[in-house]
């Protein structure tokens, strides 16, 4: 069927992560990194339910990705996936799960559920073992990469000529130099195991765009370390640099921490 693979960046930043996709035989998350009745409330902006959501996608342990996990599960009864390394850092914080929930997902694995097919991609985080998703349904791709010190080819390949894309926009270099955060801090958000800039996450898009690619959501920007217009503006710069044609040929789209982007079609 046509126009029936949906997605919502219910809430993105670096206080909390959560995305909604949903096709015609499944609605998931992916993260859950607010509490349970501040993603019920996300859900509710977009006309969905907690209660119709059938499978939650775990991409690491902080607690901007899992911090309604535990919740979620008892409450809504859904699945998580999460690959073993992950589990392990996580059990403590997200309480006891029914093990019948508990699914083994592992970087570089294909999961088949009916109408989706997921794949999974190692990231470079300081986290146990981080991944991320690309979602493939009716021969679109949602692809999803935040959370990571760099781009190798190797993702570049996962993500190229997506549909639909969520890229890290996380902090401005200048203004992330200059602020309060201690300089351990800088080197940990600057490092291999890090954050993208504005940069970073535009440079990577420039070998990542398609001919297919009509949605790009800049996503996980710190609320102390960059602004909105900011991220936006420079990486729409870059890219008009390397002939882009931003908001012609695709939608350069912004994310929120507190407000879901609009439930589009993929």
């Amino acid at each position: 069927m046509a126009n029936d693979f949906k997605v919502s960046m219910l809430a993105s930043g670096s206080k909390g992560n959560v995305t909604f996709i949903e096709t015609p035989q499944h609605n998931v998350l992916v993260d859950a990194g607010l509490s349970g009745k501040k993603i019920a409330g996300l859900m509710a902006q977009i006309g969905r339910s907690l209660t119709d959501v059938d499978a939650l996608f775990v991409t690491h342990e902080h607690s901007d990705h899992i911090a309604g996990v535990g919740v979620l599960a008892r409450k809504y009864g859904m699945d998580i996936y999460a690959n073993q390394k992950t589990w392990t850092a996580m059990q403590n914080k997200i309480g006891k799960i029914n093990p019948e929930q508990v699914q083994l997902f592992e970087p570089g694995q294909t999961k088949l559920m009916g109408d989706l097919d997921i794949e999974s991609f190692s990231v470079s985080h300081d986290a146990a073992d981080p991944q991320f998703y690309a979602f493939h349904h009716d021969n679109k791709t949602f692809a999803m990469l935040t959370d990571t010190g760099y781009v190798n080819d190797r993702i570049i390949g996962m993500l190229k000529n997506s549909d639909a894309i969520l890229m890290e926009a996380n902090h401005d270099y200048e203004m992330l130099r200059m602020g309060s955060y201690s300089w351990p801090l800088k080197q940990r958000i600057l490092g291999d195991q890090g954050h993208l800039s504005n940069e970073d996450g535009a440079l990577a898009l420039t070998q990542i765009l398609g001919n297919r690619t009509k949605h790009v959501y800049l996503g996980h920007l710190s609320q102390e370390n960059n602004q909105k217009p900011l991220a936006h503006l420079t990486v729409q710069s870059v890219l008009e640099e390397h002939d882009f044609g931003v908001d012609h040929d695709f939608g350069l789209l912004d994310t929120d921490p507190a407000v879901a982007t609009q439930l589009i079609q993929i």
